[in-house]
C-alpha cells in the first residue's frame, strides 16, 4: 500500500534505503529464479534429446539385426570360392 500513495513519494530518508534494499533483493531473487528455470529447461531439452538419440540408435541396431542379405549377395560371395 505504501508504494501506491502520494505520501510514499515524499520521504524523510529513513525508509528509502530499506525500500531500495528490499527492491534490490527482490530483483536478485527474481533473476536467480529465472536463471534456475532457464537452466532446468535447457538441461531438460538436452537430456530428452540424448535419450531420443539413444533410443533411435537402438531401433536402428534392432532393425539392422533383422535384415538378412539377399540370395543374390550370397550367390556372388559363394561363387568365386
Amino acid at each position: 500500500l505504501r508504494c501506491c500513495t502520494a505520501a510514499s513519494v515524499v520521504t524523510d530518508g529513513s525508509g528509502a534505503a530499506a525500500d531500495e534494499r528490499s527492491l534490490y533483493i527482490m530483483r536478485v531473487v527474481q533473476i536467480a529464479v529465472m536463471c534456475v528455470l532457464a537452466l532446468t529447461v535447457v538441461f531438460g531439452i538436452f537430456f530428452l534429446g540424448c535419450n531420443l538419440l539413444i533410443k533411435s540408435e537402438g531401433m536402428i541396431n534392432f532393425l539392422a539385426k533383422d535384415r538378412r542379405p539377399s540370395k543374390e549377395v550370397e550367390a556372388v560371395v559363394v561363387g568365386p570360392y
